[in-house]
């Protein structure tokens, strides 16, 4: 590897500036979205975002509260919108009685036992709702990783602990970090790649 991970990330931040992610009002807004954005456009997103706010439904015990099919209706411009109201449900119900105070280690064991709840929506919900310092991981990182050959798996715990044991422990960087990777692949590193214009050249 020609550059350092911390190389990299000054690279993108001075490419594309900061961020700012997540986009989100409250703590609750961020949850619901790690939620209804998989397998969808973040677009998707916020369009039924936008229809939750509308209706003041745009938190966790609203939603556990409110009727299911309208919480149907709402998501339906984020797909899968009837398992995406479940999973909400889920989580509302998880988080009524949760104690925040709760390590990460058990917090993010917690996370993943409840229905719809992966690896990289409990690390979302950890890094962003919770400001936990756990890097997030998805496809776009793994895109990022095997093109630029940084690492020689593509495993999501390897790929994790290869950005956290080589980057200072700062959920501000994670936070930056992890944003400034899906700008990269959204805009050179796409599945068709722009290699020639791309600003990291370290393969």
């Amino acid at each position: 590897m020609n550059l350092t991970l911390i190389d990299i990330y000054e690279t993108l931040l001075k490419v594309f500036g900061k961020q700012y992610w997540w986009p989100a009002d409250t703590q609750d807004e961020i949850i619901i979205g790690a939620i209804l954005t998989q397998n969808t456009a973040w677009q998707n997103v916020e369009k039924a975002i936008e229809n939750l706010k509308k209706v003041g439904l745009c938190s966790l015990d609203k939603i556990r509260n409110a009727p299911q099919n309208t919480i149907e209706d709402l998501i339906k411009p984020s797909g899968f919108y009837k398992q995406k109201s479940l999973y909400l449900k889920e989580i509302a119900n998880f988080f009524k009685d949760f104690n925040e105070n709760t390590d990460t280690l058990n917090f993010r064991k917690s996370l993943l036992n409840i229905k719809g709840v992966g690896l990289e929506t409990a690390d979302s919900i950890l890094l962003y709702a919770f400001s936990r310092p756990i890097f997030v991981v998805d496809a776009y990182t793994k895109r990022f990783v095997e093109r630029k050959k940084l690492f020689y798996s593509l495993e999501y715990h390897k790929v994790q602990q290869f950005f956290m044991h080589n980057l200072p422990q700062d959920v501000e960087l994670y936070k930056e970090y992890h944003a400034l990777i899906v700008k990269l692949a959204k805009t050179f590193c796409r599945k068709k790649p722009n290699c020639k214009e791309c600003p990291i050249r370290c393969a």
